[in-house]
């Protein structure tokens, strides 16, 4: 080794941040390895490089005996003493030697260990780039497809974006340009593992944040998310700031903000729903675009009835029980919807009136305390993980026979959309 190599360790600390020490002890372990692979000895050898001047000295450690057994790892007392007089019986020394062509060895070796820490510091830095990321919203270009995988460019580095992550019928062909949501980034032998996501709930909300201006400040806020990637997404928002009209904020001037938001998630339907302390009027919200005219709700089941126009009926409900599957992922309530003429029926078969009716609900009525608003934000940012995998929401089957509209989340309905629901619309639609 000579000062060359030590101006270039100087220059790849500055260039790649890689610390001139750890390639120093790097080097040193190699450089034991190595000897002892190329000259197949089992002695305990030491390797110390210089920090200044990069040169390189070998020491064999041995035990100190009377009598020599092993000399590889043994020296008798008699021959230290002719080196150096202060070493006694048990002490070790180590005893400088001098291998034929160990440089050659040597430059070989620091060769490969400096390519290595390279790799290895790119890979860390590129690693401790993204992990910072996670949860949020990169630009990516499409390189290449693999089983049903699209791999992404993202400037430094690949990343894969899994089938599941994809939403259904978006192509995803070779130079497409597309935002996604960074879902996990994790070390792996060939280096980071980058996944990202076009399905997940929090790419919409990254997209709230970058499209509108008062939910990146704070002054509007998202309460939840529930989403079917590719068909329709519900959000609930709410506004800190009284003078600020949050379905305004997030809708824009003819619908501008939301459009734009639609746009980068191929045209997937949004509904912007108000969030209410009152937890019947928030389920009343949720089952937007259908106007909901009355609500019951049980705290101590957790579900809720809602009376619907007998001519909103399959609105409410959504083809395939779309609309009243996401309100109930979106409030976290199990809600049975019936029209006008059901309810009729319905209290007539249980002999109770409407007033007592009410009462049996009465004191399952709840409202969302002040500290609990307080808190939404970190609560949402606590359950948004969540959002992402099916919730256990038990919503009643409808029985064809009774016509009555319980819904089971996980049923499979025939139900036709009475109205295709713009989000330019949305403000009409929506009961705040």
């Amino acid at each position: 080794m000579n000062q060359e190599f030590i101006d270039a360790l100087n220059e790849i600390e500055k260039e790649k941040g890689i610390s001139k020490e750890i390639v120093f002890e790097a080097l040193e372990s190699a450089l034991v390895s190595s000897y002892r692979k190329n000259y197949g000895t089992s002695e305990n050898v030491i390797v110390n490089m210089d920090r200044e001047t990069g040169e390189i000295k070998l020491y064999s450690s041995k035990e100190i005996v009377d009598v020599v057994e092993d000399p590889q790892l043994q020296i008798s007392l008699e021959e230290v003493k002719k080196l150096d007089s202060s070493y006694e019986i048990g002490d070790i020394y180590n005893l400088e030697i001098h291998p034929k062509n160990f440089g050659r060895i040597a430059a070989q070796t620091a060769k490969q260990v400096v390519i290595q820490r390279i790799k290895d510091a790119e890979r860390d830095i590129v690693f401790d780039e993204y992990v910072e990321r996670e949860k949020e919203i990169i630009t990516g270009l499409v390189q290449r497809k693999a089983y049903n995988n699209v791999y992404v460019d993202l400037g430094t580095t690949e990343a894969i974006l899994p089938y599941s992550e994809q939403i259904n019928g978006e192509s995803y062909n070779h130079g497409d340009r597309y935002k996604m949501l960074i879902l996990s980034v994790e070390k792996s032998t060939k280096g980071p593992q980058i996944v990202l996501s076009r399905s997940h709930p929090d790419l919409v909300k990254r997209l709230f944040e970058l499209e509108i201006p008062e939910v990146s400040e704070g002054i509007v806020e998202i309460y939840s998310i529930s989403r079917e990637a590719g068909s329709r997404t519900k959000i609930a928002v709410f506004s800190r700031d009284p003078e600020v009209d949050p379905l305004g904020a997030c809708v824009g001037y003819k619908g501008q903000r939301v459009n734009a938001i639609v746009d980068e998630i191929d045209n997937e339907k949004i509904d912007i729903v108000i969030f209410e302390k009152e937890i019947d009027k928030f389920i009343a919200n949720s089952l937007s675009p259908s106007k909901v005219e009355k609500v019951f709700v049980n705290e101590a089941e957790k579900s809720a009835l809602a009376i619907v126009p007998d001519y909103q009926l399959s609105l409410a409900i959504g083809k395939e029980g779309q609309n009243v599957r996401l309100a109930a992922k979106l409030t976290g309530w199990k809600i049975d919807i019936k029209s006008n003429l059901q309810f009729e029926e319905y209290l007539e078969e249980r002999n109770i009136t409407e007033e007592e009716l009410k009462e049996e609900f009465e004191n399952a009525k709840k409202e969302f305390s002040d500290e609990e608003v307080e808190e939404i934000s970190e609560d949402f940012e606590k359950s948004e993980e969540n959002l992402k995998t099916e919730e256990k929401l038990e919503i009643t089957e409808i029985n064809p026979e009774e016509s009555d509209s319980h819904i089971d989340e996980n049923s499979d309905m025939n139900i036709e959309d009475e109205e295709s629901i713009e989000t330019n619309s949305i403000n009409e639609d929506v009961n705040i």
